[in-house]
């Protein structure tokens, strides 16, 4: 049976966000939601909301020697964040991106070392969340109207990077809105 979840991101943008949890909660749906700097998770842990995913990571990238220090160590932070409101998955893309969705490193082609080095940084973030008995999800993002530039977006790019890892705390966070936009 799958359960259904809600980005409150995206929902009653007119309410704070804490009530905005609390409506999507009454609802009945698991709340997602991305930047967790911006809340304060004693509050939402005290909703009683079912979190189903989060942002895995505050910034860095998957194949930049400074961006993969920066990946890694923003990506436990997010771990222990994760631990407060007890959030299962958490969502890594193949770059930083900023409050707007556009990348921090922007990418136009991707050559065999980036594959290979964002495969062995996928691998380093999945032991990590199997430390925290967590998961980071990879999501598929389009690239042709809110995404440009980032790399490793399309839904084969993620599962191949998913499959090449093969470790049960790295999935797919197959994102239907960004595969219908570029695919």
């Amino acid at each position: 049976m799958f359960q259904l979840a809600v980005c409150a991101e995206m929902l009653y943008t007119e309410m704070p966000f804490l009530e905005r949890v609390e409506r999507l909660n009454a609802e009945g749906f698991q709340i997602e939601f991305w930047d967790w700097t911006k809340q304060d998770l004693s509050q939402l842990a005290n909703t009683g909301a079912v979190f189903s995913n989060m942002s895995g990571y505050l910034k860095g990238n998957l194949t930049e020697d400074e961006g993969i220090s920066q990946m890694l160590t923003s990506a436990e932070e997010s771990l222990r964040a994760a631990e407060i409101i007890d959030v299962a998955r958490l969502n890594l893309h193949g770059t930083g991106i900023d409050a707007v969705g556009l990348p921090f490193s922007p990418r136009t082609s991707i050559n065999g070392r980036d594959w290979l080095r964002a495969a062995k940084t996928l691998e380093r973030l999945a032991c990590l969340a199997g430390k925290y008995d967590r998961v980071f999800t990879l999501e598929n993002l389009n690239t042709k109207i809110t995404h440009p530039g980032v790399p490793f977006s399309r839904v084969v790019d993620v599962l191949s990077l998913v499959e090449a890892v093969d470790n049960p705390n790295l999935r797919i966070n197959l994102d239907f809105y960004h595969a219908q936009v570029d695919e």
